[in-house]
């Protein structure tokens, strides 16, 4: 046999061996890009509390209630003045301004999409939104309503004539509606119904590829890959609704000031990605300007390296172009929401 034709079928069996393998092995990368959209596909129903089931009736007093300044002791901010649909449902500010024109120690988180979370606030303080209302409304620093008490806001509230029928309305079964854990119930089943809206990410997922940019879809891949994003911004609303130390220079304990772990000192809630266009500047304290500075203070892994930091937060070595790229990916999260109208508030 001619070393031809020995070279033919050596070339041959090289090709029906490892042929195949190379098959495989593109073949495998498409499944597991749609698996990866899969992870992010939007819920189909909102969840609600077995407890406070809902009803439009609720929603519409709810809505009410949240756009009302009567719900504090100056009359001038209510839960939209923090909560803004126009900021996607944050206020836009670097810190929160309360009573009294205070400047807080943190800034307003976004109450969009949290109905699919146990834990709220920036700290994990308060559990659902049913639980979180009484949190604003009773703080010296916030709303400054109830501090001594919900007398003072039932009775407010019960002497607005025009309340009494949406309160009756809401709770038809109750011989006084008037009370905490209704004025919770209600703002709570509105606050759930705070969804965003389809995105242009949503509609690539949906299998429209010209939905995204090439470069938002680049960013995908390092979001879920060389970025290790997904590590906790996970899931459709991109978060997996825990806390991490992730580094910043802060003396704010975080949710390490209600759970005495080592992990959860200077830990944080991670905000869903959400809208995140909107809710600049970023963390919880607002000391990063932009997308673009997000990213590389998690490329440089963080800025401080106490022992609680999170075991996730480490240099990426993202260059420029990739930095890039997953700034863009963030950007197709931007959702169509519908626009909010403010309620005729009752007299």
């Amino acid at each position: 046999m001619s070393f031809r034709r020995i070279g033919f079928y050596f070339t041959r069996v090289i090709f029906l061996v490892v042929a195949p393998v190379i098959f495989l092995k593109v073949n495998a990368e498409e499944p597991n890009l749609q698996a990866l959209k899969e992870k992010y596909r939007r819920p189909e129903e909102i969840p609600f509390l077995k407890s406070n089931p809902y009803s439009k009736e609720k929603e519409t007093l709810g809505k009410l209630l949240f756009f009302d300044t009567r719900l504090s002791k100056s009359n001038m901010i209510s839960c939209a003045s923090c909560h803004n649909p126009s900021f996607s449902w944050g206020d836009g500010l670097p810190k929160a301004v309360g009573h009294e024109h205070r400047i807080l120690s943190r800034k307003s988180p976004t109450i969009q999409n949290l109905a699919w979370y146990e834990t709220l606030m920036w700290d994990g303080r308060f559990k659902h939104y049913e639980g979180q209302v009484p949190g604003p409304l009773g703080s010296a620093e916030e709303m400054a309503m109830t501090t001594e008490g919900p007398e003072a806001l039932l009775a407010k509230i019960k002497s607005i004539e025009g309340y009494r029928e949406y309160f009756k309305n809401a709770f038809p079964e109750e011989k006084d509606p008037y009370t905490m854990n209704n004025i919770s119930n209600a703002i709570g089943i509105f606050e759930r119904t705070i969804v965003s809206g389809q995105a242009p990410f949503d509609e690539w997922i949906n299998g429209k590829e010209d939905a995204i940019s090439e470069e938002a879809k680049l960013g995908f891949k390092l979001f879920n890959g060389k970025a290790s994003c997904t590590k906790c911004h996970s899931e459709w609303n991109f978060s997996d609704g825990s806390f991490h130390d992730i580094g910043l220079k802060s003396e704010d304990l975080g949710r390490g000031k209600h759970l005495k772990l080592k992990s959860q000192q200077y830990a944080f809630k991670t905000p869903g990605l959400r809208n995140i266009v909107f809710r600049g500047p970023y963390m919880h304290d607002g000391s990063e300007a932009n997308l673009e500075k997000v990213v590389e203070f998690y490329n440089r892994g963080g800025d401080s390296k106490r022992e609680s930091l999170s075991r996730l937060i480490k240099p990426l070595n993202l260059t420029k172009r990739e930095i890039k790229a997953v700034v863009e990916f963030m950007k197709t999260l931007t959702g169509n929401d519908p626009s909010v109208e403010f309620p005729k508030l009752p007299r």
